[in-house]
């Protein structure tokens, strides 16, 4: 047995765990942030057998796709200060997925 870890960006996470559940897998969602905008994501956790691994990759892909966006470089207190930000594109979206073994799974 596999746990496959999913983080996902927030924007695309419907769209995952409704094909996820379309094709008969189970998952966990757990907010989090992280990355260079601390951006909010959700972690997704699906446990699976071992033959399932791709196939749950594979509908993950499917629904997270990285793309461009302007944001702006103002953060914190630079954010309440009257100097000019400069926005710069950045690449959001996509999915990074951790794949480990399950040593024991128990539904209690």
């Amino acid at each position: 047995m596999k746990l496959v870890i999913a983080v996902v960006n927030r924007d695309d996470t419907k769209n995952v765990v409704t094909n996820l559940t379309k094709h008969g897998f189970s998952s966990t969602k757990l907010s989090s942030s992280g990355g260079f905008l601390s951006a909010g994501n959700i972690t997704l956790l699906v446990g699976v057998r071992d033959e399932q691994v791709q196939r749950v990759i594979d509908l993950i892909r499917d629904c997270s796709h990285s793309r461009k966006e302007m944001v702006s470089t103002a953060s914190g207190e630079m954010a309440l200060t009257s100097m000019p930000t400069v926005p710069v594109e950045v690449t959001v979206g996509g999915a990074t997925v951790f794949v480990v073994d399950v040593e024991r799974f128990e539904r209690l």
